[in-house]
Order: C-alpha cells, then sequence, then structure tokens
C-alpha cells in the first residue's frame, strides 16, 4: 500500500515512524506548502518523497491512501477530495467540524468502496477492549468523571499577545477540539447516547475555547467531562461502579490503567508513542488491503461523536466564523 501524507508537523512524523512498524505500508509522498518544507519532512523521516505542492495534485497521483493532519478546518474538504479520487483516507482528529460532514463523507466512502477513518489513539489499542472487560467486574457504573487538562506549549506565545494556531477559531481548533473530544468519544464508546447533555466553555480574548466541560445524563449515571489547554491536571480518569472503581491516567494514550476493588491493581501501564500509534496506521493498512473490514459501530460511533461535538459546541457557544457553512 502506498500512501502520502498531508502535513509535516510533529503528529506527521510520529504517525510515519508508527506506520513504519506495518509491513506493506510505504510513504511515498508528502504534501506541504512549500518545496523546502516537504524536502526538510523527506529528510527528517529518511526516506525519498515526491512532493506536492498542493492536495489536488496529490489527489490525482498513484498513491491508494492519504493520511490527513493540516489544520482542522482543511479536513471535511481534503478528505472528500481524496475519497472523490478514489483513495482511501485516514483523517486526524477531529475529522470534521459538525454530523452533516461526517454523514456525507462516511455516504461518499461507502459509495465508492473506500475506506475513511479518524485517526484517534484510543479506538484503535488493545487496551480499549481491557477497559471494556474491566467494566463489566465493577458492576453497573454509578458515576464516571472524565479529565484530559494539558498546558498548551503555544500557550505562552498567546500570552506575549500572538495567536497561535491552536487558539484561532477560524482554524476551527481551540480545546474542545484538540483535547475534549479525547473525552467524548470514550464516554459515547462506554456508555452510548445520553438522554441529555449539558455543557459549558471559557474562552480567550481570540474567541477560541481554552477550557470547558460536559455532564452527561444516563438513566442510570452521571458523567462528566472537562478539558484544559492553558492548566495542567494530574487526577485523570475514574469510572466508579458498585464493585469497584478504574482509574485511567491518560484518557488519551489509554495508559495508566487501575482496578481498584479490595487492592489497587495496576493492569496496563505505559507504551511509547510508536506503539500508541502504530494500531491506526495497522488498522488502515488492513481495511485497505482487504485484511479486514470497518465495523459498522465504528462508523456510528464516529457519527455519535460528530453529533455530541457540536451539541457541546453548541451550548458552550464555540464558533468557528470561517467554517460555519
Amino acid at each position: 500500500m502506498k500512501y502520502g501524507v498531508i502535513g509535516t508537523g510533529w503528529i506527521t512524523e510520529s504517525f510515519v515512524r508508527s506506520a513504519d512498524t506495518v509491513p506493506g505500508m510505504e510513504l511515498v509522498a508528502v504534501c506541504s506548502r512549500s518545496e523546502e518544507s516537504g524536502q526538510a519532512f523527506a529528510a527528517r523521516v529518511g526516506r525519498p518523497l515526491t512532493c506536492y505542492m498542493t492536495p489536488e495534485a496529490m489527489a490525482e497521483s498513484a498513491i491508494d491512501g492519504v493520511y490527513i493532519a493540516s489544520p482542522n478546518v482543511l479536513h471535511y474538504g481534503q478528505s472528500r477530495l481524496f475519497l472523490e479520487h478514489g483513495k482511501h483516507v485516514l483523517c486526524e482528529k477531529p475529522a470534521v467540524t459538525g454530523a452533516d460532514q461526517m454523514r456525507a463523507l462516511l455516504a461518499l466512502a461507502k459509495s465508492k468502496g473506500l475506506v475513511y477513518m479518524e485517526a484517534l489513539m484510543m479506538l484503535y489499542l488493545p487496551q480499549r477492549r481491557t477497559i471494556q472487560e474491566l467494566i463489566e467486574t465493577i458492576g453497573p457504573v454509578r458515576l464516571c468523571h472524565v479529565s484530559f487538562a494539558q498546558y498548551s506549549s503555544k500557550y505562552p506565545a498567546y500570552l506575549r499577545g500572538e495567536t497561535p494556531n491552536i487558539f484561532n477559531p477560524k482554524l476551527a481548533t481551540g480545546g474542545l477540539m484538540d483535547l475534549g473530544v479525547y473525552c467524548v468519544y470514550p464516554i459515547l464508546d462506554w456508555f452510548g447516547r445520553p438522554e441529555r447533555i449539558q455543557a459549558a466553555a471559557s474562552f480567550l480574548r481570540t474567541g477560541a475555547d481554552h477550557s470547558g466541560g460536559a455532564v452527561f445524563t444516563y438513566p442510570d449515571k452521571i458523567v462528566t467531562m472537562e478539558y484544559s489547554k492553558t492548566a495542567q491536571g494530574y487526577a485523570g480518569t475514574e469510572l466508579i461502579g458498585e464493585k469497584g472503581t478504574i482509574r485511567i491516567d491518560s484518557i488519551s494514550q489509554y495508559t495508566g490503567i487501575h482496578l481498584h476493588q479490595a487492592e489497587d491493581q495496576l493492569v496496563f501501564g505505559e507504551a511509547d508513542r510508536t506503539d500508541r500509534m502504530a494500531g491506526e496506521a495497522r488498522a488502515f493498512y488492513e481495511r485497505v488491503t482487504g485484511q479486514s473490514t470497518q465495523p459498522e459501530e465504528e462508523k456510528e460511533l464516529m457519527l455519535l461523536v460528530a453529533e455530541t461535538m457540536e451539541e457541546i459546541r453548541r451550548q458552550a457557544g464555540i464558533e468557528f466564523p470561517e467554517n460555519e457553512a
């Protein structure tokens, strides 16, 4: 399988390192805004690459699939472009900014017999099944709190008066899109659609949300989530059941998983980033090459997350001025 990448940042480089562990995946192209940055990326990943200046040029090439890691505001248009050109797509989270976009892309991929995936580590890690099995052992879950608060490396630049991309709502970014999605996905994966959602957020001068949270109400439990890009949190995530508690140190990477019953049992510790991202690369490769198929449940979860993110944005007043259409 020959694939290309859009974007030359650290996340793309990390993905390539992970994909290199999957036999059969061959990186052959990069799309960048300049030949210089494309060639610099090729040097960093240690191989010659065909450099394209536009997604349109890459979409017309002979690649089989693409990994998209461009700014959020470009995800939908670029995903549609490559699907229309018969290319399989693995798009970084959040893949879309609205549920209608997700519905359109899933329908387009289905009509063309193509793979369309959202690159979110937790969906493709073996620890996902581990947590689901642990949930069965702690009895009915009555309370759950999911937290992801991480002080952004770009926040000092903001404090100096700059507007980093991650704090620019014109690029469909901000705390919810960058970190909050890591909370929404597991909540819906574990418990399904809630009866009610209540959400709120706090904002920077740029109009981007820096912190926020939501309450998910279910018939038998209350689930809360919180996120922040301007403060560092350490509490982690807890699923509190009648027969025990599951604690997860990192909700985005599913590491530091503890089961508290009679005693504290470490179920899963740490893993390096290559191992964490290899799951999504392997799933993409196996689906593209016909070794496996994308579960319908995954597509349903992708859509449910898109719908939920849209509702949280609506309630919290998170707006993307250049991307509302």
